[in-house]
């Protein structure tokens, strides 16, 4: 398998690209960024220095994946969707100079095997979202999502569980803090207060 990369694209030398990958129209991938075999990155996306995308993801039109973010295999990141890394952002220092790259430190999204994140979504610095978790269009994300948890708003609260599938799951029995979920595809799941087990 060959790479494609768009003639408008803007690869730097020292991005390294799996098999099969293919970068749009306009997108940008920085130095020592690594994208893992088979991976897509769409039109306009952005995909920062040393970021770690992995195999069979989809990065969409005009995603914005900024330094310190972990991608890993699987990962849907849906159109304009954002992962940011600075907690304290600010163009200059409490000094008023200009404020460089030593001026701050990087918290970067990691986004686990399997996850989905919806169109227009916003993960804030450091966060962790889940195996298999969904991300609703439009959600701000400021603290972890557990696996395979369907979170939605602003901030993203969990709404329900979803299985690989990506059908939503329904509670089939309870014991205590312990709640049992199926999905139509035949998955289960168990969940502990907000932690799944498969």
């Amino acid at each position: 398998m060959t790479v494609l990369i768009h003639p408008t694209a803007e690869v730097h030398p020292l991005a390294k690209l799996g098999e099969g990958v293919k970068v749009w129209n306009n997108a940008q991938v920085r130095e020592r960024a690594v994208i893992g075999d088979r991976t897509g990155v769409g039109k306009n996306a952005f995909v920062d220095m040393d970021v770690q995308v992995g195999s069979d993801c989809k990065i969409q039109n005009n995603v914005s994946v900024y330094l310190g973010a972990v991608v890993e295999d699987g990962v849907l990141l849906g159109p304009h969707c954002v992962l940011l890394n600075d907690r304290f952002p600010r163009a200059i220092n409490a000094d008023g100079s200009f404020k460089s790259a030593s001026d701050w430190v990087v918290s970067g999204v990691t986004v686990r095997y399997g996850a989905s994140i919806g169109g227009g979504a916003i993960l804030t610095p450091g966060v962790t979202i889940g195996r298999w978790a969904l991300v609703g269009a439009g959600s701000v994300v400021a603290k972890d999502v557990p696996d395979h948890a369907l979170v939605v708003g602003n901030p993203a609260r969990i709404i329900g569980y979803i299985s690989p599938a990506g059908r939503r799951m329904s509670v089939v029995s309870q014991d205590g803090d312990r709640v049992f979920l199926a999905s139509p595809c035949g998955f289960e799941l168990e969940i502990s207060g907000s932690v799944a087990t498969v």
